[in-house]
């Protein structure tokens, strides 16, 4: 019989889909392991997912038991070996795109204050190494040209304006380039990444058009001056990768769920080539972005760490052979009385990231409302020119955040030409302390209030933006300070019994280097309140095991003053902020019940007899809801089938009758039990059990919201059924739940209504 128009045009869709594939046969091949289509900015099913692997997998298992040859041998062993060949080549591409931005990023700074004669392409150390046979003199180096004579007032100004002109041309060519071809491309990247590993879809963010312009305008914003850094867009990239990669492979490409492991191993090798620290870049997966993290997964993510590890070792970027700049190697043990100082600095650092991630997002709430948010490119211009004017007098501000971090970091010597190490170590002195220490101080104090300042409305603006680099400043300036003050207070008491016998002179005992990287552990610590992967990360860029313990009292002293006043990092912060659908592990909803969240549901259910393809076809094109609960004459939940499976059943079950699209559309039983009725009056029924959920989650309406949630994070929920006395009244999904939360957080009405 006709059917209304609605009902055609819905089937006609159905139809082409089917003859696209070539065809269904219902009974034998329609399993429901095709490939489910998310809608942007939805959430994944992770048990489906899931479950429609171990499905596959035992089919092909049985298939190869059942005819053991070689051909299907060779495609289980492929099968198996197909997540290793992914992680190979994602850390390839990572270790090559982190060693091309780290290259591109020295060139691009050295060419706000010259140029290499002759070889425009090359920076101040590589147009000096080729210029003088016995190594770089970049004092005496007659192929880097300066724009102007620093030695001069004329010289001197004209430098200050390239420094400005170049800094500005630079962020603005990045955003845009941005704003025009990749808007994804923008931000530190980690609290999307973190959203996306926990079940959200969101197009386009890993793209090739995002993963090629974050990569082209990372150098530029970095180059600019802007107080960012570029270790946490590395991730970003190196997920881009891995996206890019696993749509090679259709076991990755169609299973929303295993895709997701690959990111988990492509965030790893994002921090492996940021800091050159693989054990380092598996622990911060595993414990800040990932939300379904197996064990198989973590040997793939520690093998993917490493080959980009090796990767960006083979090109050097640094001509050190090392894999981050400011990498140093410490021979100087710290004595016990130095656990005091390494406690204040973590307390400095908790209090510092607290300060940082309540201004941090009060300045992003004020430019969402203000013009700001309308006009970025004005705002990224303002901001790049200003930050040049600000930061060019100062030396410590000027310079590259990565260079300063190793000048900080730095052990002092004897003869050392680092104005923090001009010690005065003649036998008449008075003090240990010249007049350069003094000078050094001042210059670094007014670079940490600058930088701080900045960095606070920096972070978050429209070109890529990451935030490890300028809190690990912050705390190795403020560490570098501690650790000078420490000296002083040693040489005004010589005589104190606490450091009397291990203290010679204030030189001898104390290095501020030292306090300079547990002081950036500290800082960096409060801001993301990461703990051992912020231990790991920093011993491995030091080089050095016997530092472990300072920089878990720091870290441990910071996590533990952060938390006090707000367990929420300044990633989670961030995915507030944008209203993104991830829970937190650190929600507390103790007190509540299900009733809390809703009263009175509508459902729209099928019944478990009685439904026909034309009634299915109409509540189809009536309701635009993802699944639909099964139920009986009583009430009562049987089953639950997602909108993708019934859409496919129907048009596969169309295709048994005819293959003429244009014959009529014939009224047809839909089955969904396990038996096989009889065929009546020649029309052969649809049956469904084989991709319908017979153990859909259920839960009561006295269960405790801290359950539902543990429920949702744990079994990867996409929804639960609320059952009253053994009948259906209700179901809630993932962003119910959020929106609850959200509600009771900051008792408004404020709503995730952008992703529903």
């Amino acid at each position: 019989m006709k059917i209304k128009t609605k009902q055609n045009h819905f089937f006609g869709a159905l139809k082409a889909r089917t003859e696209a594939k070539g065809g269904i046969t219902l009974e034998d091949d329609f399993t429901g392991e095709t490939k489910f289509h998310y809608k942007d900015f939805g959430s994944i099913d992770w048990y489906r997912e899931l479950a429609v692997d171990q499905r596959k997998r035992a089919r092909e298992k049985e298939k190869a038991e059942n005819s053991p040859n070689i051909v299907n041998y060779v495609r289980s062993l492929a099968d198996a070996a197909s997540g290793w060949i992914i992680v190979t080549v994602i850390g390839l591409l990572a270790g090559f795109a982190a060693g091309v931005i780290d290259i591109a990023t020295k060139w691009l700074s050295d060419l706000k204050s010259g140029y290499c004669r002759g070889h425009l392409y090359l920076n101040q150390e590589q147009c000096c190494w080729s210029d003088n046979l016995h190594g770089i003199d970049e004092d005496n180096c007659t192929a880097w040209r300066d724009y102007g004579n620093p030695n001069s007032y004329g010289g001197h100004v004209l430098l200050f304006i390239m420094y400005c002109l170049m800094g500005t041309l630079f962020a603005t060519i990045a955003v845009i380039l941005v704003k025009m071809i990749a808007p994804y491309a923008c931000g530190s990247g980690i609290p999307e990444v973190k959203t996306i590993l926990s079940g959200f879809i969101m197009k386009g963010y890993l793209g090739f058009g995002t993963l090629l312009v974050k990569t082209l305008t990372m150098p530029l914003a970095v180059s600019a001056g802007l107080m960012l850094g570029k270790e946490g867009p590395l991730v970003h990239v190196a997920c881009c990768c891995g996206h890019a990669v696993s749509q090679f492979f259709p076991k990755y490409r169609n299973n929303q769920a295993k895709l997701r492991e690959m990111l988990s191993a492509s965030a790893a090798a994002g921090v492996s080539v940021a800091f050159g620290a693989p054990i380092g870049g598996v622990l911060f997966s595993l414990e800040e972005v990932s939300y379904y993290f197996p064990l198989k997964t973590l040997w793939r993510s520690f093998f993917c760490a490493l080959i980009a590890a090796f990767s960006l070792r083979a090109m050097n970027p640094f001509g050190n052979q090392h894999l981050v700049l400011f990498y140093v190697e410490y021979d100087k043990p710290y004595h016990l009385f130095e656990l005091f100082p390494f406690i204040i600095l973590g307390i400095l650092g908790g209090l510092y990231g607290i300060l940082f991630i309540h201004m941090n997002l009060s300045w992003c709430r004020f430019r969402k409302r203000s013009l700001l948010g309308q006009h970025p490119l004005l705002e990224v211009v303002i901001l790049a020119l200003g930050t040049s004017i600000l930061a060019y007098p100062n030396p410590y501000t000027r310079i590259q955040s990565g260079h300063l971090i190793r000048l900080l970091f730095k052990e002092c010597k004897r003869y050392d030409d680092n104005p923090l190490c001009d010690y005065d170590y003649s036998k008449n002195a008075t003090t240990v302390f010249s007049d350069g220490i003094t000078q050094a101080s001042w210059q670094l104090i007014l670079a940490l209030i600058v930088k701080s300042a900045l960095t606070v409305i920096t972070f978050g603006i429209k070109v890529p933006a990451g935030l490890f680099i300028p809190s690990m400043v912050t705390g190795a300036i403020t560490g570098r300070l501690i650790g000078i003050m420490t000296q002083k207070i040693i040489e005004a008491f010589p005589s104190s019994p606490i450091w009397e016998g291990v203290c010679a002179d204030p030189t001898s005992c104390i290095e501020p280097g030292l306090y300079s990287m547990v002081g950036a552990a500290a800082a960096l610590g409060g801001v993301t309140r990461m703990t051992v992967s912020l231990v790991v990360i920093m011993f491995e860029v030091t080089g050095g095991l016997q530092y472990i313990v300072p920089f878990m009292v720091a870290t441990m002293a910071s996590k533990w003053i952060g938390d006090a006043f707000g367990k929420d990092g300044i990633y989670d912060g961030h995915i507030t902020l944008n209203e993104y659908p991830y829970l937190d592990v650190k929600i507390d909803m103790q007190q509540q019940k299900v009733r809390s969240i809703a009263n009175n549901w509508t459902l729209t259910s099928i019944p478990f007899q009685g439904s026909t393809t034309e009634k299915l076809c109409t509540m189809l094109a009536d309701h635009p809801y993802s699944g639909f609960p099964i139920v009986t004459t009583q009430g009562r939940l049987v089953a639950f089938i997602t909108r993708e499976d019934l859409h496919e059943g129907i048009a596969a079950g169309r295709m048994l009758i005819s293959d003429d699209p244009n014959d009529e559309f014939i009224d047809q039983t839909v089955l969904f039990t396990m038996s096989t009725p009889l065929v009546s009056a020649g029309r052969v029924p649809i049956r469904l059990n084989n991709v319908i959920d017979y153990s859909p989650v259920t839960i009561s309406e006295q269960t405790p919201i801290a359950l539902v949630l543990e429920m949702f994070r744990k079994l990867g929920c996409r929804q639960v059924f609320v059952i009253r006395q053994g009948e259906l009244v209700g179901l809630i999904t993932k962003k119910d739940l959020l929106q609850f939360i959200y509600e009771t957080r900051n008792n408004d009405q404020t709503s995730y209504s952008q992703f529903k």
